[in-house]
């Protein structure tokens, strides 16, 4: 029997990817074990996460269960794109600066990037990149990727995103939505998935759930069956068709019942806002000197600036990441189980290397 090897009171602050699975998830698995199911998707669970897809998305919509993001979103590009093809994504972008060349690696997908103050495009944005179409020196633009909520933890709202994908479509361009953490901008948007990515002009979604308490379990979400080809295909091509399939569609139909997903990501959205509010009230009151913050918070994800030997020392008791050194800045993320004690602790700690 294996025996917890970790202090399981420990919180960070380093990413959502660091919290556990949620009880009611572990409790979804559990649910689809015993007896036999058929494999590779012809399960009960994976014909119901349709019914639930559709109910969300609208009824030409399909999901495609991966073991991870990256997955998800080389799937999803690859099946908007010729061979010739490439991406508009912003600079910040996930598949351009944390999935190992996967794009390019697994499939030769080309990256045109644009540098963005927010993480946001825009269709201004976007025209820096989107030109050359008929150049055979130069890789097609022909898809734009947009991460929701984005690398720097801001929100598209559904007019945003219609903005983009207008553009998008006016020329040539299928539109993909990063949603590794789809759950907390809707949280945050307080509005149905389909209203900011089918009802907006969305093409092809990677629906996020690790960040949100699952185990290794994301989806392809088609939403435009006329621009999308191939994915039944390429999920196995690229190692992403998981046999006992049944366990990943419990997973996320344990997100989309009782509105856990909702929940869950609401939660850590307002811890965030806690955390926050509590270091600008105690900059205010000058209780802590030297803290800055370097984006709006508008879902689980708080970018700070602080002097680089400060936040080594917090660091030793609560872990995050830099995010640009040169620059004194840091992230700071908040979880599905993330605590008011967990934030008061991190307070403290904050405090006492920044008190004046």
């Amino acid at each position: 029997m294996v025996t917890a090897l970790h202090d399981t009171n420990y919180r960070g602050f380093a990413s959502d990817n660091y919290a556990g699975v949620h009880p009611e998830v572990l409790a979804a698995i559990a649910a689809a074990n015993g007896g036999h199911q058929v494999a590779y998707g012809g399960d009960v669970y994976t014909a119901r996460l349709q019914e639930v897809v559709k109910q969300h998305f609208g009824e030409q919509a399909e999901a495609f269960p991966v073991f991870n993001g990256t997955g998800a979103n080389v799937n999803a590009l690859t099946s908007v794109l010729p061979r010739w093809g490439a991406v508009i994504a912003s600079s910040t972008a996930h598949i351009h600066t944390d999935e190992g060349g996967a794009p390019e690696k697994v499939t030769g997908i080309k990256l045109f990037v644009v540098p963005t103050p927010d993480g946001k495009l825009t269709p201004e944005l976007i025209s820096r990149e989107a030109f050359g179409w008929g150049d055979e020196h130069r890789a097609q633009p022909l898809a734009v990727s947009i991460t929701q909520t984005t690398e720097l933890g801001t929100i598209y709202t559904p007019a945003e995103v219609r903005a983009i994908a207008d553009f998008a479509h006016a020329n040539g361009m299928a539109l993909h939505m990063d949603g590794a953490r789809i759950w907390n901008a809707a949280a945050a948007l307080g509005l149905p998935f389909r209203d900011f990515t089918t009802d907006a002009g969305v093409d092809v979604l990677s629906l996020g759930g690790t960040k949100n308490g699952l185990l290794g379990a994301e989806a392809i979400i088609v939403l435009d069956p006329q621009r999308v080809d191939g994915i039944s295909y390429l999920r196995k091509t690229t190692m992403q068709l998981a046999s006992k399939m049944r366990f990943a569609s419990a997973q996320l139909l344990a997100l989309f019942d009782g509105g856990l997903g909702l929940r869950s990501a609401s939660h850590a959205n307002a811890m965030a806002a806690h955390l926050r509010r509590t270091l600008e009230r105690l900059t205010a009151e000058g209780a802590i000197d030297g803290l800055a913050f370097s984006q709006t918070t508008q879902a689980n994800a708080i970018f700070a600036l602080l002097a680089n030997d400060a936040a080594d020392r917090i660091r030793e008791n609560f872990r995050f990441y830099d995010w640009d050194r040169a620059a004194g800045e840091v992230r700071w993320m908040t979880a599905f189980d993330t605590t008011e004690a967990d934030i008061d602790a991190f307070v403290a700690a904050i405090t006492k290397e920044l008190r004046p």
